[in-house]
């Protein structure tokens, strides 16, 4: 089992953490052996629970995230462990940590695909662009098992309602054909996450996520196919990866990317914790450097949950990020195509069939 409130002796290989920080909504407390040898640690294997969700779509009212008011999550967890995950809290309202618990108990949607194919049939339903996922991976590892995502995209096809997907998994490749048909009508695109080009410390920082040199290879593949692809460089953390904003972007357009994006880091709640230990763990010399330069673009805070800055920071030091992000966009010609997502082929299967006259 894992522990609560306590780090383990060395990192777990493979695990973005290797503790959960305290549920501020659990009064028990589990702490760890402190004289346990490293030999008798717990090796949490991942874990796949059923979430009996009734509904699958959920609206979104956050101006950061447009044109996305819905988005679709078939997975609650997830197992690429990254340290910096704004997402690691969700799973505190489940009863369970934020640290390990996130990556190793994956709530599992087995009923997605037949709950979105109920929500787009019902004619309360106005069509539009539907986000996945807006928590956590729609391409994590758990996707190869259940297919879940591929169900969903299968069923938004079949409707014609438009997607846009972001991941950080070159599984999204698996989709070209259902992506493609899509994107045939202007109804998909996708992001690429790229946090950093440096494989290693990728390997450290999102462990079970794709390395760099493979995303680049799914955007490579994914515009040869026809679809719209692009990529975000989120988050962007300063005093660690800040300076390699352009070599990213440069890289992904070389390989098709069109359009671009960034996310600066946020360290809401728990997250702190575990960025915290990662960062002791494994940059414990740049860690006071990410810290300061953190607080110096959040208002002297680690965390802001503020519309319009909370992406973006605020003060010179974010001003300068953007500006740079700016100019090597405009530099890279990315987010010239004015094209947006359509929902103009929308069609109910089992209605007036139209477009059999063409």
């Amino acid at each position: 089992m894992p522990f609560q409130g306590q780090s383990m002796p060395a990192p777990l290989r493979g695990r973005g953490a290797d503790f959960n920080p305290h549920n501020r909504f659990e009064r028990l407390i589990v702490t760890a052996d402190p004289d346990c040898p490293p030999e008798e640690r717990p090796d949490p294997r991942t874990q796949f629970l059923t979430d009996a969700s009734q509904s699958i779509l959920v609206r979104n009212d956050s101006p950061d995230v447009q044109p996305y008011r819905y988005g679709l999550n078939a997975y609650r967890g997830c197992e690429h462990g990254c340290a910096y995950c704004y997402a690691r809290p969700y799973h505190e309202y489940l009863g369970m940590g934020s640290g390990i618990d996130f990556e190793t108990k994956i709530m599992v949607k087995v009923h997605a695909p037949d709950l979105l194919r109920k929500e787009l049939s019902s004619p309360k339903w106005e069509p539009q662009p539907i986000g996945m996922s807006g928590v956590t991976d729609c391409y994590q590892p758990a996707e190869r098992q259940f297919q879940l995502t591929r169900k969903c995209l299968q069923v938004l096809a079949e409707f014609r309602n438009p997607v846009g997907l972001i991941t950080k998994n070159h599984l999204v490749t698996r989709d070209i054909d259902v992506l493609s048909e899509l994107a045939h009508f202007n109804g998909a695109s996708v992001f690429l996450t790229i946090t950093t080009l440096d494989a290693d410390l990728a390997g450290r920082l999102e462990p079970r996520a794709s390395r760099p040199q493979y995303r680049l290879a799914a955007i490579r593949e994914l515009a040869k196919a026809g679809v719209p692809v692009g990529v975000m460089m989120a988050p962007v953390i300063p005093g660690l990866t800040d300076h390699e904003l352009p070599s990213i972007l440069e890289a992904a357009a070389e390989a098709g990317a069109t359009r671009g994006g960034y996310i600066l880091l946020r360290l809401p709640y728990s997250v702190k914790d575990v960025f915290i230990h990662w960062l002791d763990t494994h940059e414990p010399g740049k860690k006071e450097r990410v810290l300061s330069r953190l607080k110096d673009l959040r208002g002297g805070k680690l965390s802001s949950a503020e519309w319009y800055s909370r992406f973006k920071g605020e003060g010179i030091f974010a001003a300068q990020l953007n500006d740079l992000f700016k100019v090597t966009a405009r530099r890279l010609r990315l987010n010239e195509d004015p094209r947006e997502l359509s929902a103009e082929h929308f069609r109910r299967p089992g209605g007036v069939q139209l477009d059999l006259f063409g």
